[in-house]
């Protein structure tokens, strides 16, 4: 007698343009809404940069801002994430601790790997004095 057989169902998860795309409009909504501290650039690193996301990666996202005097564990609140497809991890350091940063071992790492996503043809280059 044939067993009647059970719905099945997949688990997926947003792949990696999913995520670059989603990552992009919340970008440009984010420097509509919070013009000062002045924004500088937005990127985003760790395993959607590196193309090796999987089931329950998270994104983290960078943001370079001109100066906050907020204190580092303060200034994500500001932003909100929940518009992307996947839990994410907000960094938010000011154009010194930026550059600071990347003297460290941890932060030459990130700085290889992070995908720029504002502005647009970044490429990663921050003015490292302030806008005239």
């Amino acid at each position: 007698m044939p067993v009647p057989s059970l719905p099945s169902f997949a688990i997926t998860w947003p792949n990696r343009q999913t995520v670059d795309e989603a990552v992009r409009r919340w970008a440009a909504e984010l420097v509509r809404k919070h013009p000062v501290p002045r924004i500088l650039a937005i990127g985003y690193f760790g395993s959607y940069a590196r193309g090796d996301w999987g089931f329950g990666s998270d994104v983290d996202l960078l943001v370079i801002v001109e100066d906050d005097p907020t204190p580092f564990i303060e200034r994500a609140v500001r932003y909100q994430t929940l518009s992307l497809p996947v839990p994410a991890d907000l960094f938010v350091y000011t154009r010194d601790e930026w550059q600071a940063i990347q003297e460290q071992p941890s932060g030459r790492h990130i700085a290889r790997e992070v995908v720029w996503v504002w502005p647009a043809g970044n490429g990663g280059s921050i003015q490292t004095s302030p806008a005239t």
